[in-house]
């Protein structure tokens, strides 16, 4: 099926060549949508604008059971590129291209088996991902879609991904007394010193989690990434900020860890509050996300998909879960490629994964 990958390589091009950054969230309703519109003339499908560069494209044939999903945002390219990141590069054996692995070349093996087969088929494709602000998803789900499962296209080397971690991002301030710093002191007068003993209990409240389990996952991911405080070394500090983010696995309870990070050193935090979060896939408690795991994992088995190992990183296919959906993450590309400098996906599993796609879609399985 060399015509297929040929016909990928087309669209990924094409896809390529539209600037979705994000930030600067500036896309809009035309442009790269213009061109998807022109690819599925025998498609049923509604262009959605939330505002802030959030919008979907929602394309139907016929009665499909399941929903394939991707984002066609990217991150900003950075100064690295050895070429224009807007301009597709057929190299060797990979193609290279600013979202070409996260994750526009799912997006261009979608449209490739759209136009090469007639059986039903859903794609929902969506531009905030990359923003922390869900409003495609979000959007979407509020109109409560039939569908039995949702396939989130995100680079997982051509296999299902049936689980992985959470994120939550947190945003705390400490209080102190500001002071001549000659004197002694208590426990409570310099915020800084309150943010220094709660990363110290902290870590080793994580450190006490390593024994924990799900799926192939191990631990409590942590990370403090920044602290703010203080004027100078003669002086008690009277505020200091702490932005830290921790990755649970989907058999933690979040709110009880945020409850945890929240009280784990006298005085509190006068401010804590999250900036982002995203559950883990699956969702549910530990016995209803390990029923969902195997739901997922039926439904692969079934498509002749074939199964990988939980990731650490976060999709938004927690979000179809969290929604009640059977979900996993399937894509062309290694993880270890999105976000860098001359991003690229490897050929080959472009052309496996457009192939799995065209046999699921003709054998009316989608």
């Amino acid at each position: 099926m060399s015509g297929l990958l040929d016909a990928t390589l087309e669209h990924l091009r094409a896809l390529v060549g539209f600037d979705t950054r994000n930030p600067p969230r500036a896309i809009g309703t035309g442009g790269m949508f213009d061109y998807l519109r022109a690819q599925l003339p025998d498609f049923e499908v509604t262009v959605t604008d939330y505002g802030a560069g959030a919008v979907t494209l929602h394309a139907v044939r016929g009665q499909p059971k399941y929903l394939f999903n991707v984002h066609m945002d990217t991150v900003p390219d950075s100064p690295h590129w050895s070429a224009d990141p807007h301009v597709l590069r057929v190299e060797g054996d990979r193609a290279i291209g600013l979202g070409a692995c996260d994750i526009k070349g799912a997006a261009a093996a979608l449209l490739a088996v759209a136009r090469a087969t007639e059986g039903p088929l859903a794609l929902l494709l969506s531009t905030d991902e990359e923003a922390n602000d869900a409003r495609c998803i979000a959007g979407f789900l509020a109109g409560k879609p039939g569908y039995e499962a949702v396939i989130v296209a995100e680079p997982t080397r051509g296999e299902a991904v049936l689980a992985h971690r959470g994120i939550h991002s947190v945003q705390m301030r400490f209080s102190g007394r500001a002071g001549h710093a000659s004197g002694e002191q208590q426990a409570s007068d310099s915020a800084l010193h309150q943010a220094v003993r709660w990363g110290g209990a902290a870590l080793d409240f994580v450190a006490a989690q390593s024994h924990e389990r799900f799926g192939g996952l191990t631990g409590l991911r942590f990370n403090i990434g920044k602290v703010e405080g203080g004027i100078k070394a003669n002086m008690i500090a009277p505020t200091a900020d702490v932005r830290f983010g921790f990755r649970p696995l989907p058999s933690m309870d979040a709110d009880r860890l945020l409850e945890t990070f929240r009280t784990l050193v006298e005085p509190h935090p006068v401010e804590f509050g999250e900036t982002f979060r995203g559950d883990s896939l699956p969702a549910g408690d530990t016995a209803t996300a390990e029923a969902r795991r195997l739901e997922a994992r039926d439904l692969a088995d079934e498509l002749g998909i074939p199964v990988g190992n939980a990731v650490d990183f976060w999709t938004e296919s927690a979000l179809f879960s969290a929604a009640g959906y059977t979900s996993f993450v399937y894509g062309p590309g290694d993880i270890a490629q999105a976000h860098a400098a001359d991003e690229w996906v490897a050929l080959d599993q472009l052309r496996r994964y457009a192939e799995t796609l065209y046999r699921i879609v003709s054998r009316g399985n989608a």
